[in-house]
């Protein structure tokens, strides 16, 4: 009779559990992320451009992979390259929900750009990522 009685404790301490693995995966996997209209261009725009910001954030954290000469894909998908600054536009509501801001599923590590790094990729991509 025990058992009984303690049976629907157990389906809801699992329930609570699952549920809780649930959201901390969810978060975790990115399925919780900022999206590049909740991050307006600031009212007097940017000062970084492609040469300055664009190009050599890319070349360190994104081109081992999304490079067009990449021989280690590491799975990225062919048709995200970031060799140039029309593709990059092209992508950029993409690699903002990846890696600008608060979003950090990319680059997979280990050598991650810095929150500081992530908080201007966000403001050059909203403003339209300028040459």
């Amino acid at each position: 009779m025990a058992r009984l009685r303690s049976l629907p404790l157990f389906a809801l301490c699992t329930s609570l559990c699952f549920s809780f693995g649930f959201a901390l995966c969810a978060a975790s996997c990115g399925l919780f992320f900022r999206e590049m209209d909740s991050y307006p261009c600031p009212p007097e725009g940017t000062q970084l451009r492609y040469s300055s910001f664009g190009a050599p954030f890319m070349d360190s954290y994104c081109q081992s992979c999304h490079g067009s000469q990449s021989t280690d894909r590491r799975g990225a998908p062919g048709e995200f390259i970031f060799d140039t600054v029309e593709q990059i536009q092209r992508h950029s509501a993409r690699i903002f929900v990846r890696s600008a801001a608060d979003n950090n599923s990319m680059p997979p590590g280990p050598d991650d750009p810095s929150e500081e790094e992530r908080q201007k990729l966000a403001e050059w991509l909203a403003c339209g990522a300028p040459k």
